[in-house]
């Protein structure tokens, strides 16, 4: 669980007082809501009968599922966290952390506005290198990355960032792991840079399809007395073998057929 500041530890205990829960139990509800970024919350204690969920609306689901008076406590209590989350800002203590999979690495987080912007919370790591500062961001699946002042918000996709390590080379900046493996930062989609959103790449146009010449006649079939321009070669010789085969079944006269055989290969 995250360490509280003191304002953040008097607050939690007031509310622990004012729903009847202990403080032990509102801290690990307090630590969910934060990971759900202040709008929903997966947890597990004994008080709120095991595991269950929330979401702010008025969707919460218990193991106990059957005890609603259980389940309206947990929904005003996480409606109470999620509200504390919102309003203050200094509920976290701000100090010296390690970049996940990275032990002995000295990462610095400063103190101060969180430099990632306000529309992201608390991130699940964050950490700084020569330079080069990151936050992630789990629930949101954002990545916040600063470099030379800098700020870029990545979309992290379906990538589970656990591993964080500084990669030699190129101003040693950091580089990062999932379950996939090494993380190409370049191929993560972009949503702002210093707080800009960027617009998303316009979809590649796809190509209109080629009107196919029509074949009509007084029988229900025939060809065209001007047809259109014939690309290839190749699709001459497809049009020759589809008047072979409406001469053969009798739909196209002997003179019909020589005269379009002899246009179509005029365009030879």
């Amino acid at each position: 669980m995250r360490p509280l500041t003191p304002s953040g530890q008097q607050a939690v205990s007031q509310i622990a007082q004012r729903h009847g829960f202990s403080v032990e139990a509102v801290t690990t509800m307090l630590d969910a809501v934060i990971n759900g970024n202040g709008s929903m919350a997966q947890f597990s204690h004994p008080e709120f009968g095991g595991s269950g969920q929330w979401m702010s609306g008025g969707m919460t689901m218990l193991s106990d599922m059957f005890n609603n008076y259980l389940k309206g406590r947990v929904d005003n209590l996480c409606a109470d966290l999620a509200a504390l989350v919102a309003s203050q800002a200094d509920l976290i203590q701000r100090a010296n952390s390690q970049a996940p999979g990275q032990e002995g690495a000295s990462l610095f987080v400063p103190a101060g506005p969180d430099w990632w912007g306000p529309e992201l919370r608390w991130p699940d790591s964050s950490g700084a290198q020569n330079g080069v500062r990151y936050a992630y961001f789990s629930q949101a699946h954002r990545l916040a990355i600063e470099v030379n002042g800098q700020v870029t918000i990545y979309d992290t996709l379906d990538h589970q960032i656990g591993g964080v390590s500084q990669q030699q080379g190129y101003g040693g900046s950091l580089s990062f792991n999932s379950q996939y493996g090494l993380i190409d930062i370049s191929r993560l989609p972009v949503l702002s840079i210093d707080g800009q959103a960027q617009a998303a790449p316009a979809p590649a146009q796809q190509p209109q399809p080629q009107p196919q010449p029509q074949i009509a006649s007084g029988f229900g079939v025939s060809l065209p007395t001007s047809a259109p321009p014939i690309a290839t070669a190749s699709d001459i010789f497809t049009l020759i073998e589809r008047l072979s085969e409406l001469h053969q079944r009798g739909l196209l006269s002997d003179q019909e057929y020589g005269s379009k055989k002899a246009e179509l290969l005029s365009r030879l």
